[in-house]
């Protein structure tokens, strides 16, 4: 019978294990990231519960090449190793463990999209068909043959979190069409066409901040690119980080102001603000600071204040 290690971090590796789990997968050992070591890891989940709720030996781990970690792989030998949802670099002796080969997980039709933060770059650019790749992975950036794909869409009213439950589904449909083949050696490769790949460069919370001298499309859609699971899109008031989680466009002809300038404020509390062409209808929102500062007239600005 095949062996297999498990290792990843997030949300949707909690979704590949549990499918690995239920299509009668044995897996020998999940490799989980330590929950002290996920500061930085947004949409970070803890896979050693689901191990520990299926009695699957764990471990968990700040540094996946750590050399404890590593001798313990080892010792499963395993002829398979899923890395799924790990923005760590393995090392060459942690893939070459695998006797088979170890099997990578990336939510673009690659080559296409190669990299780092793909969900809310895919919202960014404007991508309305998609797929998720599983393939098998080797020392380059997600560079490995194509073990399958499985298709999702991108609404233009779609959130991160929306996204990201479609490329769950998707992952899930495409683990579940190859898991047959990866087990009985015949999984039809398909290498990927160097010539094609494209590369998205990392995002940092930083990259959130909005431009209120944009159009409230481009202001909307960094919205709708960071919100949860990810550090939010964010503004100042008064000092103050406003986080801005969900907002909508509406037509302005009758308010006359500067960009960022509140225009108003509703009993609901959604907040109107102006752009270069545009109202943006803020509705859910994170002021970090434990006072409703909110003026209609003032201005959204830099840390210090208002413009």
């Amino acid at each position: 019978m095949s062996r297999t290690v498990f290792i990843g971090s997030v949300i949707s590796s909690k979704i590949a294990l549990e499918t690995l789990i239920e299509t009668g997968v044995k897996i020998n050992l999940v490799c989980a990231l330590d929950e002290g070591a996920a500061k930085n890891v947004s949409d970070y989940f803890p896979i050693h519960k689901i191990a520990l709720a299926n009695n699957i030996p764990f471990l968990t781990f700040t540094k996946i090449n750590h050399q404890d970690v590593l001798n313990q792989i080892k010792k499963v030998a395993p002829d398979f190793i899923y890395v799924m949802g790990l923005s760590q670099i393995l090392s060459e002796n942690l893939l070459g463990m695998a006797r088979k080969y170890s099997i990578g997980f990336h939510p673009t039709p690659l080559p296409k999209h190669r990299g780092r933060a793909a969900i809310p770059w895919q919202i960014i650019l404007g991508e309305t068909e998609s797929k998720v790749s599983l393939f098998r992975l080797d020392q380059g950036l997600d560079s490995g043959d194509i073990i399958k794909q499985s298709s999702y869409t991108i609404e233009e009213t779609d959130y991160a979190m929306d996204v990201y439950h479609k490329v769950c589904g998707a992952m899930k449909e495409a683990l579940n069409q190859c898991i047959y083949d990866i087990y009985n050696d015949s999984v039809d490769f398909r290498k990927q066409d160097h010539e094609k790949a494209t590369f998205l460069l990392v995002r940092r919370p930083e990259d959130g901040k909005i431009d209120w001298e944009q159009s409230g499309k481009e202001i909307q859609t960094l919205i709708r690119a960071t919100s949860k699971p990810y550090p939010g899109a964010f503004s100042y008031y008064k000092g103050n980080k406003v986080i801005i989680w969900k907002a909508h466009i509406e037509t302005n002809q009758k308010i006359i102001g500067q960009p960022g300038q509140i225009a108003w404020i509703s009993q609901s509390g959604e907040i109107g603000v102006l752009t270069k062409d545009s109202i943006l209808v803020i509705t859910h929102y994170e002021v970090l600071s434990d006072e409703n500062l909110f003026i209609e007239g003032h201005k959204f600005g830099s840390q210090g204040g208002n413009r």
